[in-house]
């Protein structure tokens, strides 16, 4: 299928999070997990509807998603505070002198893996 870059690219920025994270990189660490985040939520609505939305907003990703899967707007809600620190990534680490912590990147690590076992095991 001929959205499966998306799933790729998510995983690639997934891989690199990680190894940004082992060097120390914080910043950009957080940066590849909000585009993991995005390019899965991306790949999902793909996927189910044949499109996504073109906004890099995670919030109205999971909007989009809500209306395919309770199940993902569950984590949304009970995962609020974290995906809007891992939203606000996106502009932060790209355009703004801002340093993330050790423990915020391994939340937003943990975070990922967990948004990645909700996904999976939706698309199975």
């Amino acid at each position: 299928m001929m959205v499966e870059f998306l799933k790729k690219n998510a995983e690639a920025f997934c891989e690199n999070a990680k190894d940004l994270f082992r060097k120390g990189i914080l910043n950009l660490a957080a940066f590849n997990i909000e585009q993991g985040f995005q390019l899965y939520l991306k790949y999902f609505l793909a996927i189910k509807l044949g499109e996504y939305p073109k906004t890099h907003s995670l919030r109205e990703l999971f909007k989009e998603a809500s209306k395919l899967c309770r199940k993902l707007w569950e984590f949304y809600l009970d995962n609020t505070g974290g995906i809007g620190n891992i939203e606000s990534a996106y502009i932060m680490s790209r355009y703004l002198p801002t340093e993330f912590t050790n423990a915020e990147v391994e939340e937003m690590m943990r975070l990922f893996e967990k948004f990645k076992e909700v996904l999976r095991s939706r698309l199975s």
